[in-house]
């Protein structure tokens, strides 16, 4: 086998693995999908899962690939970018994925492939090589994502308190376990189109730096859009359910109108993301909203203990899948 065939051969284990990725993805966030519109009571779990999946998979007629741009073009000098970086940044974000999985610890799988890939990169050509702009934009949004979906969660949390304010209990409760049903297909909708053009994007990466793709095309081959979208949707079907639990019932008790209103705040806050070209997470996005619904009841509402452990997982996700990307960068050197 000559070296461009096993070039040729070394991209397609790599885009295997990155698919694996996206798989995972949706599998470790399918909680932030459905967690809600399970600790509610209005779905099934295996209802939930179908449904999320659907959504997640329909998002790719919807949105524009501006978030697969940023990660393929954005964040990294594309002629730094190669088999080995790619296998870093890949090896690092699953590490860190499998690792929060295990431990039922809703992390951040956006933020462990930023981290794999600056890792990575870092490992070969240093920091200089970093786009600056896409880095900084992303770490912005670690922190603007949950605060926007807090503060939109508690927004309409508080409107629907005010215009609900005349009606009982059990019929504010049947007319939001309806609505609960659109809040919940917005919300995957907004965590495929944002989850899924991260892998995309990484494909998109490998396939420029391996000479497969020009950094001046304007979109990513087709195949590996609908791959992706495909990948995600298969993942959320089979679903996260160790994180369920964390996400739907251990940070405040839930009911449909709270679910509602936390899973439109973190809907809209996706959706502006991902109009933006921000590769956000879904689970700090979700996690900010359901807090922030928590919070308007009263404050005790909230586990505040269990909301700051999650807070340390996102802390940590950079710096430790940019550990881990950079030392698979220096094995795939090695091997590849």
């Amino acid at each position: 086998m000559d070296a461009v065939q096993a070039g040729f051969w070394v991209v397609v284990l790599l885009v295997v693995l990155a698919i694996l990725f996206d798989f995972m993805n949706g599998f470790h966030d399918a909680a932030n999908s459905i967690a809600t519109v399970v600790s509610t009571g209005v779905l099934k779990p295996h209802q939930a899962v179908a449904f999320a999946a659907t959504f997640n998979f329909i998002a790719i007629f919807i949105f524009h690939l501006s978030v697969a741009a940023t990660i393929g073009k954005g964040i990294v000098q594309p002629d730094v970018v190669d088999h080995q970086v790619v296998f870093g940044a890949l090896i690092g974000a699953i590490s860190w994925n499998v690792i929060t999985w295990y431990y039922g610890i809703p992390s951040s799988s956006s933020h462990a492939l930023i981290g794999g890939i600056v890792g990575a990169t870092i490992a070969k050509a240093g920091s200089g090589a970093l786009i600056a702009s896409g880095i900084w934009k992303t770490v912005a949004f670690i922190l603007i994502s949950p605060a926007l979906g807090f503060l939109l969660g508690s927004l309409l949390m508080v409107a629907v308190a005010w215009i609900c304010r005349g009606a009982s209990p059990l019929r504010v409760d049947n007319w939001f376990r309806r609505l609960q049903l659109l809040s919940a297909g917005m919300y995957s909708l907004g965590h495929g189109g944002n989850d899924a053009q991260k892998t995309i994007g990484i494909i998109w990466m490998l396939l420029i730096g391996s000479g497969y793709a020009s950094a001046n095309d304007h979109m990513p081959p087709a195949w590996t859009i609908w791959l992706c979208y495909i990948a995600i949707a298969l993942g959320t079907m089979f679903g996260g359910w160790r994180i369920v639990k964390t996400m739907g019932q251990k940070i405040t008790k839930l009911k449909p109108v709270g679910g509602f209103c936390a899973e439109t705040g973190g809907a809209l806050t996706l959706f502006l993301a991902t109009l933006l070209g921000v590769p956000v997470s879904t689970t700090h996005t979700i996690t900010g909203a359901i807090v922030g619904v928590g919070s308007v009841q009263r404050a005790s509402a909230v586990r505040w203990g269990v909301a700051g452990n999650i807070v340390w997982a996102w802390i940590f996700t950079i710096p430790a899948s940019a550990f881990i990307g950079g030392v698979f960068y220096l094995i795939g050197h090695a091997l590849l």
